[in-house]
């Protein structure tokens, strides 16, 4: 899985809003995001703007405008996060997972491919802008986490 640098970029301006929205700190500037994590700004108001679409965040104009969370960072997830900026988890050449069919050898692979996407799913959707910011990830993430095999490159 290949995680684009428009969805990290996204992931991490939401885990500031999430952060703001933590502390009452109330509506947080594309400036702001974009300097706090490095960010290329007009990259960022693309991926602000798709994160609006999504009714992810709301914006509020004026001089102390900006961006917040439209839930609590508790409701929102990776998975939200990701489709809203790259479409979905799985796709194989355009088609969902479920959507593929072969014949001969390849007859399989659609479970495969549905699978993977299960996978994707199951830490994405059930990971939390809160669990990432306060690092208390679910038990099946950390468990993933945890194995050493994970962290080596193959």
């Amino acid at each position: 899985m290949d995680i684009s640098a428009r969805t990290e970029y996204a992931v991490r301006a939401m885990l500031i809003l999430a952060e703001a929205a933590t502390r009452s700190d109330g509506p947080v500037s594309v400036e702001t995001l974009s300097y706090r994590q490095t960010l290329p700004r007009k990259f960022l108001e693309a991926i602000v703007a798709d994160l609006r679409t999504a009714d992810l965040v709301t914006s509020t104009r004026g001089a102390r405008g900006g961006y917040s969370l439209a839930r609590e960072p508790r409701d929102i997830s990776l998975g939200d996060v990701f489709r809203a900026v790259d479409g979905p988890l799985a796709e194989v050449r355009g088609l969902r997972p479920h959507e593929t069919a072969y014949e001969g050898v390849a007859e399989h692979l659609p479970t495969v491919w549905v699978a993977v996407r299960a996978s994707l799913r199951s830490v994405l959707d059930e990971t939390s802008l809160a669990a990432v910011l306060s690092g208390d990830l679910p038990e099946r993430v950390a468990t993933l986490a945890a194995d050493p095999d994970a962290w080596r490159s193959r």
